[in-house]
């Protein structure tokens, strides 16, 4: 193994480079990982989440055991992993209260030095929290939506969605996507994605989307309560983090029901509510942070069984010397879903 890798780094939104970093040293406990395909978040796109640059891309990659540190005895080279790129710590107040993501230190616990690079070094807490060998039947490519479907799997836990419920997703990129297909196995009815984009909407039936909605060409509200008996949903999920879209979402709600939040506004954003509508409509408002290693087993277990048809949300493939331009299609999120990046080359192409 050579001293020094391929990564490709965030400068900026519009500046991706290829750059030449060490391979990460392991100490004891700890394991280094040939990284086999990262998929790229949407969450990367939005700058002001970043918060040092530069920053190597990727959090949700999929790797092989190179080298175990001294006292590792659970995984040994060639193993194929997934590894969360934050993990929780059991004994904490957050923790102890079911809330691992909101711990402080869950957030500081990172993948060194990310996915879309040749190798990573995961910590002794990583292998002890949140670290699976992968079964033949889960793909490489399926494997890059584990830690994004945890994400959603993680949310519909706390949507109160009961039997029969009609479900509605405002906002269809690969996030929305996921909630549309797994709402059912929650108990959803009838599920209904929103979305500007004829494209998304075709692919959220594809995925399980039981009706669509394009409020650009018509009165969202107006096609919920024909589709719905009249009615509103019982819950609505907003994934599109713009606060008209949460305006959207919260009209769509029926009294009673469960408006959750999929995905932040930006920091100082107001979001204004009228204060006599919220008392007397009763709608609950969720919103959940990333998952946690339960989120991650739940989902994983899901994905073997074959309740999940991951790898037909795989839409783009890349070799790690195109970062650039997929992460560019990353931000344009146009006809576009889970973007995977190869930084050994992509399977059946020669490795650049």
């Amino acid at each position: 193994m050579n001293a020094m890798m391929r990564a490709a780094v965030y400068h900026a939104l519009d500046d991706i480079r290829l750059e030449d970093r060490p391979v990460p040293v392991i100490g004891p406990g700890e394991v280094l990982l040939k990284t086999l395909a990262c998929g790229l978040c949407g969450g990367e796109t939005m700058a002001w989440y970043k918060k040092a640059q530069p920053k190597v891309l990727g959090h949700e990659p999929v790797g092989e055991v190179v080298k175990v540190g001294e006292g590792v005895t659970d995984y040994k080279p060639g193993d194929r992993l997934f590894v969360n790129h934050h993990v929780g710590r059991v004994n904490s107040h957050w923790s102890l209260r079911g809330h691992f993501t909101r711990d402080p230190f869950y957030s500081s616990m990172k993948l060194d030095p990310g996915g879309v690079c040749e190798y990573y070094r995961v910590t002794a807490q990583h292998l002890a929290m949140d670290a699976h060998k992968l079964p033949d039947s889960i793909s490489n490519e399926a494997a890059t939506t584990i830690e994004p479907w945890s994400c959603v799997l993680s949310g519909l836990k706390v949507c109160n969605i009961q039997p029969g419920d009609t479900v509605a997703v405002v906002g269809a990129g690969f996030m929305g996507q996921g909630f549309v297909h797994m709402a059912p196995l929650f108990g959803a009815g009838k599920v209904v994605s929103l979305d500007f984009s004829e494209w998304r909407l075709e692919k959220a039936r594809f995925f399980g989307a039981t009706h669509t909605i394009n409020p650009k060409t018509a009165d969202a509200v107006a096609e919920m309560r024909a589709l719905n008996n009249g009615r509103l949903a019982d819950t609505v999920i907003v994934i599109a983090p713009f606060p008209s879209a949460w305006d959207q979402a919260m009209a769509l709600v029926e009294p009673g029901g469960c408006l959750h939040l999929g995905a932040p506004l930006p920091p100082g954003t107001d979001w204004v509510q009228d204060g006599h509508k919220a008392y007397f409509d009763q709608i609950t408002v969720t919103s959940r942070y990333s998952s946690d290693h339960r989120d991650t087993y739940s989902y994983i277990r899901l994905l073997e069984a074959g309740r999940i048809r991951a790898d037909d949300a795989i839409s783009h493939r890349f070799g790690i010397e195109d970062s650039a331009e997929a992460f560019r299609m990353l931000v344009e999120a146009e006809k576009s879903l889970k973007i995977v990046v190869y930084p050994h080359g992509i399977p059946g192409k020669e490795a650049a």
